[in-house]
């Protein structure tokens, strides 16, 4: 039987797997803790070590992303080469859940030039 990641509770076993823990700090080192979307960009996003006291942890800036989703390709969950390091943005962006935060600025009430 292979093995499958579609259900919440099978990506969850596996993203709280200590296989995937180290691996995952592994892809960051390699990648020098450094986005690669932002690097081929030409920017630079690193992790910053910040910590949340709301969240009561460190601030996650950097995430190990699934290049070829587990979804689709459970055999590559753990190949190092279907890994890369992207920040947050970046990902959210990837996966269509990027928000446009400018877009939440309160307007003028009164658009017209008044004199």
């Amino acid at each position: 039987m292979a093995i499958e990641y579609k259900t919440e509770k099978q990506k969850r076993k596996f993203y709280d797997s200590g296989n995937w823990k180290q691996l995952r700090e592994h892809i960051k080192q390699r990648d020098n803790y450094e986005c690669q979307e932002c690097k081929r960009q030409g920017r630079v996003t690193v992790d910053t070590n910040q910590y949340s006291e709301s969240a009561k942890r460190k601030k996650i800036i950097l995430v190990v992303d699934h290049i070829k989703e587990i979804e689709d390709y459970p055999e590559l969950a753990l190949d190092e080469d279907n890994l890369q390091t992207l920040c947050v943005n970046c990902h959210n962006y990837k996966h269509g859940r990027y928000v446009d935060y400018s877009l939440w600025r309160k307007k003028p009430k009164w658009d017209d030039e008044w004199w």
